[in-house]
């Protein structure tokens, strides 16, 4: 019970509850299960980018350039359909993917090979990217009128009364579940961030490791790209402009330290839902948008601290138990 009680996923599933029966205080329709499949539906992109920034900043690492790497994608997918509608979707698909990972991998390359810190490589290819999309597009919009109405539809599309992208984001969950808890992958990132020296020692190619996880963040920014784009029709340079900061704040309000080493998948989604649930509450109970910006900053603040908290009070621990022996 005492475990269960230290979990951070509990407190923040507590709190994501709370907040749900407050404003259903107010509102009663907000806690109707049609309105909640509503809210996972429309986090569902901040959930998938923030599980590929997890894996980041598990290995001490950070990646800025995830909204760029979104942005340029998008739009290259966006102009592909807009030239050739007839391209089925899954290919347009594989093509964002293969896309996001060339881009992911150029920074992990930088960042392995060159042994540049992640976030001045990150911060240079964000810059990189949001110039590249506007050379690829020349500084125009692909609008909904030039794509296709498969490209349009096919996340909009329901199976067993659920939208597709709210399944897509189940099966990036379950498969980040699986990598995280099951495979060699995932106790390495984990490994890597815990202790990097002792890593080597046991084996662990840490600059490799670090590198498939910026492959990864690219993977799941590319597949962002095409979502993002065809849910919200439209396709700029300015698309997710800033994003990156909503997608680290789900991490880090979710438990992710920014030290590497310690956080979980739960605990990402749910960082998410949190905002998510900021987002859709606030306008319901007339409150700025602007407060949201606050509030977002003040929950970052304390779960930064939380954190620190939690890892000082580890070492004096693990300190005491040494000077026993």
């Amino acid at each position: 019970m005492k475990t269960l009680l230290n979990n951070r996923e509990v407190w923040l599933a507590a709190a994501i509850v709370a907040m749900i029966g407050l404003v259903s205080s107010r509102f009663a329709g907000f806690a109707h299960p049609g309105n909640l499949a509503q809210l996972f539906n429309d986090t569902s992109l901040l959930m998938i980018l923030a599980l590929g920034q997890m894996v980041v900043i598990l290995t001490r690492s950070i990646d800025l350039s995830m909204a760029a790497n979104l942005c340029f994608t998008g739009m290259a997918v966006a102009m592909l359909n807009a030239a050739f509608p007839a391209i089925p979707i899954p290919l347009l698909i594989i093509v964002a993917l293969a896309v996001g990972l060339v881009l992911g991998a150029i920074n992990g390359l930088l960042v392995w090979k060159l042994d540049i810190p992640s976030i001045v490589v990150t911060l240079g290819t964000l810059t990189i990217f949001r110039g590249a999309t506007f050379v690829l597009s020349g500084g125009a919009w692909v609008n909904a009128d030039q794509m296709s109405p498969a490209f349009i539809g096919f996340q909009r599309a329901q199976i067993l009364g659920i939208p597709v992208l709210s399944w897509v984001a189940i099966i990036v969950i379950a498969l980040f579940f699986l990598v995280m808890t099951r495979t060699a992958l995932g106790r390495s990132i984990y490994a890597v961030g815990v202790n990097p020296t002792a890593s080597v020692y046991a084996g662990i190619d840490v600059g490799r490791t670090k590198f498939i996880a910026f492959c990864i963040s690219g993977l799941v920014a590319g597949l962002a790209g095409y979502l993002w784009i065809s849910r919200y029709v439209i396709a700029s340079v300015e698309v997710a402009n800033g994003y990156e900061l909503n997608i680290i704040a789900a991490c880090v309000i979710g438990g992710i330290s920014i030290a590497g080493g310690i956080g979980s998948v739960g605990g990402a989604v749910l960082g998410a839902l949190f905002l998510g649930i900021i987002a859709s509450a606030l306008p319901v109970v007339n409150i700025s948008p602007f407060w949201q910006m606050a509030i977002s900053g003040s929950a970052i603040i304390l779960a930064v601290a939380l954190n620190a908290r939690g890892e000082r009070k580890q070492g004096r621990i693990i300190l005491r138990k040494a000077e026993a022996a």
